[in-house]
């Protein structure tokens, strides 16, 4: 094996590893964040969903969460119960629900993620914009798969 090969293997094996304990820290994060409003961490991944992409329908939340859409009815059921979102008619077909966030309760969420905010975007500080869109591209692109591999689970 080339040097140059070499390198590239163990740095994708350095890569691999960060990955896993970066998702082994996200989970770990997201399920203390879960704990202090009594959510799951699917429920808070749910909320970061419909936050950045507004109401959607039970359909649109399966496909892009990944789950069940059978899932999808007891977690909107749950987060309904416990005022983080409500069910609104569709605007334009009534025959459809939208499941919407309550803003006053995904405030009460904002405190919890401010230092960790914080502290990345002072590691964003180490980091070039050409590096930054490089890492952009990887995480884009290892996300995709993953969610494909979700899907396939999933069926």
């Amino acid at each position: 094996m080339s040097e140059q090969n070499s390198r590239r293997a163990e740095v994708i094996a350095a890569l691999t590893e960060a990955g896993r304990d970066s998702s082994a820290a996200s989970v770990a994060f997201h399920t203390a964040v879960a704990a202090k409003q009594d959510l799951g961490a699917t429920e808070t991944k749910t909320l970061d969903l419909l936050e950045r992409h507004g109401a959607l329908t039970a359909k649109e939340l399966a496909e892009h969460s990944g789950l069940a859409p059978a899932s999808v009815t007891g977690l909107v059921d749950r987060l309904e119960r416990k005022g983080f979102v409500r069910r609104v008619k569709h605007p334009t077909d009534k025959r459809r629900v939208l499941v919407e966030p309550r803003p006053e309760k995904l405030a009460e969420l904002a405190p919890l993620f401010e230092d960790w905010a914080r502290e990345v975007y002072e590691l964003y500080e180490e980091f070039t914009t050409e590096e930054l869109e490089t890492v952009t591209r990887f995480l884009t692109g290892a996300t995709a798969r993953q969610r494909e591999a979700a899907k396939r689970l999933a069926e």
